[in-house]
């Protein structure tokens, strides 16, 4: 017999809803299941049995990500099916960036009232996330909070783990001069930037929902596309070619991530003419008249990954990338400077 309270329903928290929104996710999270996975949903912890067949020296890699303010272009449109994946990309293509394969994922959503069809919905973004990232969802946890958030709102967080072999672990000191940058484009906006997005679009008091010539879709939909998953790419280039490093391009766009990758003494040189940016990149700096340098600090710009090899593996790289769907491209060269990033 399943419990319930009825003292705890009138003080806003209703645990059936929680029971009907665990039997809606399941399919979901089925889609996800592997043989390495131990438990069902319901326990208090996810089990998952290690396949380290082929590694030496196990090393586990952990990251955690949420969505953040584009939550409330899901909220505004009513569309809750894709925050997931967003939730699940901003854990995985961090955690990538060391040589790492995901293993399993967990997340965990916070709301004011628990309604058990919007909750299997952001659900199912997180189960097609994890799909996309050959990882299992293995757990999580719906928090119903009264009072603390409004009825209609959620947040959403995750956290992943990978696992890469200790000497397979990126390391950028076998960088050098000469070295190419090359780019694994971003689908939009991805997670980061939308307070900033917010405010210049003023999202609250505005129709998303018109269409837009430049961006071929309404602002709403290009806004609310969902962040590209690098995993299974950046898995075959790593098998393909000599990664150098890694940088998942996220808050802070090229001036901040980018640096994270490159050692003292050298720069990661880009022409801003090879950046194959996005149209709605260029509708948000229109539109809120924001100079290229502070849009190079907070967005992406139409690249979501950076991937660093010898300058003769440039062509193999991109080759192997592309025939992995990924339209990569070289995006510029490594440089002997103390700037870290120079866009000229």
């Amino acid at each position: 017999m399943k419990s319930f309270s009825d003292s705890y329903k009138e003080a806003g928290v209703d645990i059936t809803a929680g029971y009907t929104a665990v039997e809606l996710m399941k399919s979901h999270i089925a889609r996800t299941m592997t043989a390495n996975v131990l438990s069902g949903i319901g326990g208090f912890g996810g089990l998952y049995g290690l396949d380290l067949s082929g590694i030496s020296q196990p090393v586990l890699v952990a990251g955690t990500d949420g969505v953040g303010t584009k939550l409330k272009l899901a909220f505004l449109l009513d569309k809750h099916d894709t925050v997931g994946i967003d939730c699940v990309a901003m854990c995985v293509n961090d955690v990538i960036c060391c040589g790492a394969k995901p293993l399993f994922f967990l997340a965990y959503i916070a709301c004011g009232k628990n309604y058990p069809e919007k909750i299997a919905q952001i659900v199912a973004g997180v189960a097609e996330g994890c799909v996309q990232a050959d990882c299992a969802l293995i757990g999580g946890e719906t928090a119903e909070m009264p009072g603390f958030y409004s009825v209609e709102e959620y947040d959403l967080a995750g956290f992943s783990v990978g696992v890469v072999d200790r000497e397979r672990i990126l390391d950028s000191a076998s960088m050098q001069a000469g070295d190419a940058i090359i780019a694994l484009p971003a689908s939009g906006v991805h997670s980061n930037g939308f307070s900033l997005v917010r405010k210049v679009f003023d999202v609250e008091n505005r129709d998303l929902n018109v269409y837009h010539e430049e961006l071929g879709q309404t602002l709403g939909e290009a806004l609310l596309t969902p962040t590209c998953i690098y995993v299974r790419p950046v898995q075959a280039l790593l098998q393909g070619c000599t990664v150098r490093a890694l940088a998942h391009i996220t808050g802070g766009g090229f001036y901040e991530n980018i640096p994270r990758s490159i050692p003292q003494g050298l720069c990661a040189t880009i022409a801003r003419a090879d950046v194959r940016s996005l149209p709605v990149f260029a509708l948000i700096a229109r539109s809120g008249n924001i100079p290229e340098r502070d849009m190079f600090n907070t967005f992406n710009m139409g690249v979501g990954m950076a991937a660093v090899v010898p300058g003769e593996q440039a062509d193999q790289a991109v080759r192997l990338l592309q025939s992995q769907g990924v339209d990569a491209y070289i995006l510029g060269e490594i440089t002997r400077g103390e700037d870290k990033v120079r866009l000229v």
